[in-house]
């Protein structure tokens, strides 16, 4: 069975801190960039408060369309924001909570690095 590699796919991302400050994004990389979040590794408004918690993503083939849509959410009010969080993840889970994470398989060890 084979499976299709797509050659550019972008990612609009909502990214939320425990107290619900929102901070959206844009990258080519959800795994990566949901990862540099929880490590902090975002300079400015995201670390300064904490946003680390992925709600929200999309995807888009065309990097014009997804610059377009992050501008688009982000001139939203924050009621429409939550909504569309909402209608996908009406929990919101952090989507990318095991993202990165050290697996074991039953009888092993997770060690510190």
């Amino acid at each position: 069975m084979a499976f299709a590699v797509k050659d550019h796919e972008y990612f609009v991302y909502v990214v939320c801190s425990r107290s619900g400050t929102l901070y959206i994004g844009m990258t080519n990389s959800i795994f990566r960039r949901a990862l540099e979040h929880k490590r902090g590794e975002i300079e400015g408004f995201a670390s300064k408060y904490h946003c680390n918690r992925l709600v929200y993503y999309e995807t888009s083939d065309d990097v014009h369309k997804t610059i377009g849509r992050e501008k688009q959410l982000k001139g939203w009010t924050r009621a429409k924001k939550i909504a569309l969080i909402e209608s996908k993840n009406p929990r919101w889970e952090d989507l990318a909570e095991k993202w990165g994470a050290q697996m074991a398989f039953a009888g092993e060890a997770i060690k510190d690095r």
